[in-house]
């Protein structure tokens, strides 16, 4: 079993950052991959971002440029500049491809003047 907890999430005005946090505890050292996702309201879930044990990374178009995934034992961090109003959501980690089971609290990010 593994447990991820985010943090670091908040308000912020247009073109500002944040970063945010995932720390991974338990069977960490099974995962490969991991992963942020977001959900606006009232949207699907995208995945935003990930990340291999190797240190690959990919992200969505609509992000590239402005995110930045990485890793550091067992914490995953989401480095995000230039935020537009469109990034406003709740941001989770997860492993990837996600197990249904490792859905955390996530954080809140708001983008707004």
């Amino acid at each position: 079993q593994v447990q991820l907890v985010e943090s670091g999430g908040g308000l912020v005005q247009p073109g500002g950052s944040l970063r945010l946090s995932c720390a991974a505890s338990g069977r960490i050292f099974r995962v490969n991959a991991m992963g942020w996702y977001r959900q606006a309201s009232g949207k699907q879930r995208e995945l935003v971002a990930t990340i291999t044990r190797a240190g690959t990374t990919n992200y969505a178009d609509s992000v590239k440029g402005r995110i930045t995934i990485s890793r550091d034992k067992n914490t995953v961090y989401l480095q995000m500049n230039s935020l537009k109003p469109e990034d406003t959501a709740g941001y989770y980690c997860n492993t990837d491809p996600y197990e249904v089971e490792y859905w955390g609290q996530g954080t809140q990010v708001t983008v707004s003047s």
